[in-house]
């Protein structure tokens, strides 16, 4: 229960957590960011990762990857053309920060871990350096 303990972390830490968690935030939105913007293919990359909570938010903005029956027909039509949908995406609707924050709202999961691991020493540091109030 990673957002129990995340509840946890914001009542002992108070604003270093808070902090913490959007330094994440904000760090991995400019990655995602970055990453759409020089073309990387989501599609692919889900593929490898396999994330189903990305692949539901996607699925609602119309990006999904192909459907079993659709893989089927692109093998037996050898001569289909690759499409890149981030691309198809980003260039019709301006959408590369949305689709980095949409990215960003579904690793929730895996963010919470890195806030919780990284709070305390980062706490401890600030008041170590007499920077907060422990």
């Amino acid at each position: 229960m990673a957002g129990g303990r995340f509840r946890e972390l914001l009542n002992k830490y108070g604003k270093v957590a808070l902090g913490v968690h959007l330094s994440v935030s904000a760090a991995s939105i400019t990655g995602l960011y970055i990453a759409i913007k020089n073309n990387l293919d989501v599609e692919s990359a889900l593929e490898k990762v396999r994330f189903k909570q990305l692949e539901s938010i996607l699925e609602k903005v119309g990006m999904a990857g192909p459907k079993e029956e659709e893989l089927d027909a692109d093998i037996s039509n050898p001569e289909s053309k690759q499409r890149n949908r981030t691309a198809e995406l980003v260039a019709s609707s301006g959408g590369a920060l949305a689709l980095a924050v949409l990215c960003n709202k579904a690793l929730f999961p895996v963010r919470v871990p890195i806030t919780i691991a990284v709070t305390p020493p980062i706490a401890r540091f600030l008041a170590r350096r007499q920077i907060i109030k422990s």
